[in-house]
């Protein structure tokens, strides 16, 4: 299965290396000195856990032109970078090119009116892991899962063979009978998580030890689920408290990527995580004041800099 990665920052680096360093044609998309160096030494992903591995040569480009028609493209670009990495994969998408997203948020709006929902899978990944230094991802813990399913429910022979791909790179691959449910699991823990760490300018174990920090991660996770519920996802109503008592045995040096976006000086995805839950909950006349606040405080440094940017109608 020729795969390629647009986008082989954190998750992309990693999955598609995983993937790669188990024999797989694995063609990393990448720009800037992260190409660079990912060329000239190889990717390298390092776990303290799961052991290290090198790809090396690895196929890198920047032109998603030169690499021909692929069997599966798997985006891992920023939210806000979507509509442009859409354009720029178009000459690797065929009749039979399967695409899935494993960008954080529930929106993949450009996606589906590029190439249509019947060549779209739905996909979830689950793991900590941020660029440690150009060719360099880092992983955190053990936790390294990808779910993927059909847009409609269920699983197919295409999804299958993905997650066969994914399972010879060692990676935890499972198929789900309701993929936007497990989608919106997802993003009711994230939401919580990049809140909380983003606000605390801190890992999860420092928000875990912070009263104030701790309700902003529970809060934002009940908003997001409230949220769901009146969008027709069948999330039980003690959910949101059970992703919260799941953190607690997460690794404490654990963060969400907006943190380390924050810290890095890097364009924040806000606008898709808090501020979609405002957004959505504005729709349906659910009260969402903590994602609200959340959304005012981290505002002037969406753009990577102190800067203003409206929330969205």
């Amino acid at each position: 299965m020729r795969i390629a990665m647009m986008g082989s920052g954190a998750v992309g680096g990693y999955f598609g290396g995983r993937m790669a360093a188990a024999g797989c044609e694995v063609t990393f998309i990448a720009r800037g000195r992260h190409l660079e160096a990912i060329r000239e030494r190889g990717l390298r992903v390092e776990s303290a856990v799961l052991g290290d591995i090198r790809v090396h040569p690895a196929r890198v480009t920047e032109d998603p032109g030169a690499v021909g028609i692929m069997d599966c493209v798997i985006v891992c670009v920023k939210l806000w970078d979507t509509a442009a990495a859409t354009a720029a994969m178009r000459p690797m998408v065929g009749p039979a090119t399967i695409i899935l997203s494993l960008q954080n948020g529930v929106e993949n709006d450009h996606l589906e009116r590029a190439f249509g929902s019947s060549r779209l899978l739905g996909a979830v990944a689950f793991i900590g892991c941020a660029i440690e230094a150009p060719g360099v991802i880092r992983h955190v813990g053990a936790m390294q899962r990808v779910v993927a399913g059909e847009l409609g429910g269920g699983s197919s022979a295409r999804v299958e063979r993905l997650l066969e791909s994914l399972r010879r790179g060692g990676i935890d691959a499972s198929a789900s009978d309701d993929i936007q449910r497990a989608i919106w699991e997802k993003f009711v823990f994230l939401v919580g998580l990049s809140a909380s760490t983003t606000l605390k300018r801190a890992p999860l174990g420092q928000v875990r030890k912070d009263p104030e920090a701790r309700e902003v991660l529970l809060g934002a996770m009940r908003e997001t689920a409230a949220v769901a519920r009146a969008r027709g996802i069948a999330l039980p109503v003690g959910f949101a408290r059970g992703r919260f008592d799941f953190a607690a045995g997460l690794p404490p040096e654990m963060t969400s990527s907006m943190q380390t976006d924050l810290e890095r000086g890097n364009r924040l995805e806000l606008e898709w995580l808090s501020g979609a839950v405002v957004r959505f909950g504005r729709e349906a006349g659910i009260p969402t004041p903590l994602n609200g606040t959340v959304y005012e405080a981290l505002l002037p440094y969406v753009s990577g800099s102190f800067s203003r940017v409206g929330l969205s109608s």
